[in-house]
């Protein structure tokens, strides 16, 4: 009915995030190994990682609002969400927000996180793989 509209949520928080990290990332860090030779590649800036979360939080709320609105379950007159109007179907509504919207929320951040592993441990081993110029 309206789980989508968890995912939505995080999505706006993580956009303002973006925003504010974007703004105090000055450049790309270099690559930097013990010897203090710098490599030809850059760490990914975290504000782009985040981006990669917006982006799959939007698009999956952007789907599902569309197969919603394919169900008829959104209208474009109020109140928008057809269980909204009745009281009975508003608290079955909030309930699949509750387990449903936080469910799909909680994945998609979790497949962000792994996303993350592997591109540390990327970096890490471009890293490592770097020559010593001395």
């Amino acid at each position: 009915m309206a789980c989508f509209l968890v995912p939505v949520a995080e999505a706006v928080v993580t956009t303002v995030i973006t925003k504010a990290v974007k703004s105090r990332e000055t450049e790309p860090e270099a690559l930097k190994a013990d010897t203090g030779s710098f490599g030809m590649g850059s760490k990914i800036p975290f504000s782009r990682k985040l981006k990669w979360l917006n982006n799959m939080l939007w698009g999956g709320s952007a789907l599902l609002a569309f197969e919603h609105v394919w169900h008829g379950e959104i209208v474009p007159w109020f109140p928008f969400l057809t269980a909204a109007s009745d009281p009975a179907e508003a608290s079955v509504m909030i309930s699949e927000m509750a387990t449903v919207g936080v469910s799909m929320a909680a994945l998609v951040t979790a497949v962000w996180g792994v996303m993350l592993l592997v591109t540390n441990a990327m970096e890490k081993k471009a890293l490592r793989a770097q020559p010593d110029s001395n």
